[in-house]
């Protein structure tokens, strides 16, 4: 059984820093990807980055480019999203996701595409 376990959610102020991490096990496949995701109240679950297992693709989205980091330990078999520079805006839950991603598929940003999914872990910035 798959199963996701994202933490290090929590409140900051803006500015600030959170690193969350996502503990993945129970899977065998080959290039898989693990994406982060986030969902505001009343808006569409967007994808924030994705890191792809084999070939170390990474994918952010515009809007977090710069400022948050996506990086693994495949020992570990854990994600880590480090977010700098937060805003108000980057409050959110935010879930991270697995699922096979070959290489030359660049849909990472597709919540619809990914099966197996963490129960969430709320970020909020403070203005």
């Amino acid at each position: 059984e798959v199963q996701l376990v994202e933490s290090g959610g929590g409140l900051v102020q803006a500015g600030g820093s959170l690193r969350l991490s996502c503990a993945a096990s129970g899977f065998t496949f080959d290039d898989y990807a693990i994406g982060w995701f986030r969902q505001a109240p009343g808006k569409e679950r967007e994808g924030v980055s994705c890191i792809r297992s084999g070939d170390g693709r990474i994918f952010y989205a515009d809007s977090v480019k710069g400022r948050f980091t996506i990086s693994s330990d495949n020992a570990k078999n854990t994600v880590y999203l480090q977010m700098n520079s937060l805003k108000p805006e980057d409050t959110a839950v935010y879930y991270c996701a697995l699922d096979w991603l070959p290489r030359g598929d660049s849909s990472w940003y597709l919540s619809r595409r990914y099966e197996y999914w963490g129960q969430g872990t709320q970020v909020t910035v403070s203005s």
